[in-house]
């Protein structure tokens, strides 16, 4: 059995006084071997039934409910500190959570929109369609302004086998290789960028 007093802390302040540190030490040896409840009964039956017997049986016996003080109140401390550190992770996520939900509800109070005009025309005659971002060259060539990429009409366009594809709006014909043709002339296109 455990003490509730620290044997260290104790002896060593003893020792300073001039008790002998050594007997001292034997005894709380001897008091962490005896048994308690109906093993420490029968133990203790054969003890002389001196005042000595009694007072010693009696210290060890408080030296028990000390510890049983001592490990239940450093259990609820524990318990405490546990539920004390749950109830502030939960009432911070709640803020982080209110804090987030705050910066959605603004964030959608405000509507973006386009405050361009729908169609900016330029003095070479080409125009940007603000709302499909397409700029319109003046020659009717159309590019769009996110990509940079010439915009075609997929549907004016016919696949053929060998991987080369036909412009049927504009009469072009495009072969693997990138040269174009006019279906109209037959004559290379050049195309500078």
């Amino acid at each position: 059995m455990t003490s509730a007093i620290n044997p260290t802390s104790v002896y060593g302040a003893v020792s300073l006084l001039g008790s002998d540190w050594v007997a001292d030490t034997y005894t709380a040896i001897q008091n962490q071997k005896n048994a308690g409840g109906l093993l420490g009964m029968l133990q203790n039956a054969r003890r002389d039934g001196s005042v000595k017997s009694f007072l010693r049986s009696s210290t060890q016996t408080a030296n028990a409910f000390a510890l049983i003080s001592q490990n239940t109140v450093t259990d609820a401390s524990s318990l405490v500190a546990q539920i004390a550190s749950q109830n502030k992770q939960q009432a911070d996520e709640k803020k982080l959570q209110d804090a987030l939900s705050d910066l959605s509800k603004t964030q959608h109070m405000v509507q973006a929109k386009n405050v361009l005009d729908p169609v900016i025309y330029f003095d070479d005659g080409s125009t940007i369609d603000t709302n499909s971002n397409i700029l319109t060259m003046r020659d009717g060539t159309q590019i769009d302004t996110t990509t940079g990429l010439k915009v075609v009409d997929t549907s004016s366009i016919m696949q053929l086998a060998n991987g080369a594809y036909l412009d049927t709006k504009n009469n072009i014909l495009t072969m693997r290789d990138g040269t174009k043709i006019d279906t109209v002339t037959g004559l290379k296109i050049s195309v500078t960028a």
